[in-house]
C-alpha cells in the first residue's frame, strides 16, 4: 500500500501527484470495523437505560421541546446532500463506475462552501456558539460515560444540549470540511468553470501536490465519518436524535431523561 501517488514535473523534479487510492478502502474498511467493533461492544455493554423521569422534573415542561430550528435543520440536511454528492462523484469513478463527475464535484461543492457560510452566520448571530464547542468537562464526562457503561463507574451527570459524543462529532466534521473547502477553492482554478479564470499557475507543482494530497486525505476521513454517523443516527437509543433533525423537536420525557435543564435552559 502506498500513501501518496507521485510523479514528475517537466523540470524532472519528483513531486506528488494527490493522495493513493488505496486509502479510501483503508478508511472505507475502518469504518465498517468501527461499526461492527461498536455492535460487538453494546451486546457485551448494553446500553443502561435511563430511570423514568419524575413529575417534578416533567413539571413546566412544553409537550413538545424544541431542539433544531428549521434554519438548523436545513444547514444539515443541504449540508449532508452536497457532502454525499461529493463523496460519490469524487470516489464512483476510482472503484470503476465512470460518469461526468467533475461538473457534480464542482457544484456540489460550491453548495457545501455557502451551506457552511450561511451555518457560521447562522451560529454566530442566532445560536448559542459555544454550546457545541468542547470543554474539559466534556472529555471528563465522556470518560466517566465511558466506564460507567462498562460497569466500573457512577453515570456523569447529565449534559447540556449537546453530550460528549456530539461535540467530539461535530469538531471532526468541522476540521475536515475546512480542509475541503479550503483545498476545493484553489482546485477550481485547475478547471475550467464560470466562477474563476482557471490558472494552473496559481501555485507551484510541490504546492499543488500538497493541495491533492489534503483535499483526497480530508475526503477518505470522511468516507468514515459518514458511515459513523448513519450508523449512529439508525440505533434505536438515538432515534430521538434523528427525528428530532427531521421534525425539530424531541418530546418533554427525552429532554428530562437526556438533559440537565440547568446545563441547557429553555427559552420562551
Amino acid at each position: 500500500m502506498e500513501l501518496f501517488q507521485w510523479g514528475t514535473n517537466p523540470w524532472g523534479q519528483e513531486v506528488a501527484i494527490r493522495l493513493s487510492w488505496d486509502l479510501l478502502y483503508v478508511f472505507a474498511t475502518l469504518g465498517v470495523v468501527f461499526v461492527i467493533g461498536h455492535m460487538i461492544f453494546r451486546k457485551i455493554y448494553p446500553e443502561r437505560p435511563e430511570g423514568e423521569p419524575t413529575s417534578e422534573e416533567l413539571k413546566g415542561l412544553p409537550e413538545r421541546v424544541t431542539r433544531h430550528s428549521l434554519a438548523s435543520r436545513l444547514f444539515h440536511w443541504v449540508m449532508a446532500a452536497s457532502m454525499l454528492v461529493l463523496l460519490f462523484s469524487a470516489f464512483l469513478p476510482i472503484v470503476g463506475v465512470q460518469f461526468n463527475w467533475l461538473t457534480w464535484h464542482w457544484i456540489a461543492g460550491i453548495v457545501l462552501i455557502i451551506s457552511v457560510l450561511y451555518h457560521i452566520v447562522h451560529a454566530v448571530f442566532f445560536q448559542d456558539l459555544w454550546s457545541v464547542w468542547i470543554t474539559p468537562s466534556d472529555v471528563k464526562e465522556g470518560m466517566q460515560d465511558l466506564k460507567h457503561m462498562m460497569g466500573s463507574g457512577p453515570a456523569p451527570e447529565k449534559p447540556g444540549k449537546y453530550p460528549f459524543a456530539n461535540k467530539a462529532y461535530h469538531a471532526a466534521v468541522l476540521v475536515t470540511t475546512l480542509a475541503v473547502i479550503v483545498t476545493g477553492i484553489l482546485m477550481l482554478y485547475r478547471i475550467q468553470t464560470p466562477l474563476v479564470t482557471r490558472n494552473p499557475y496559481l501555485l507551484s507543482d510541490q504546492s499543488w501536490g500538497v493541495t491533492y494530497v489534503l483535499h483526497g486525505l480530508a475526503g477518505v476521513v470522511m468516507v468514515f465519518l459518514v458511515i459513523a454517523h448513519i450508523y449512529f443516527a439508525v440505533l434505536p437509543e438515538k432515534r430521538w436524535q434523528t427525528w428530532s433533525m427531521i421534525r425539530g423537536w424531541i418530546s418533554k420525557k427525552d429532554y428530562a431523561t437526556y438533559h440537565d435543564r440547568r446545563r441547557w435552559a429553555l427559552r420562551d
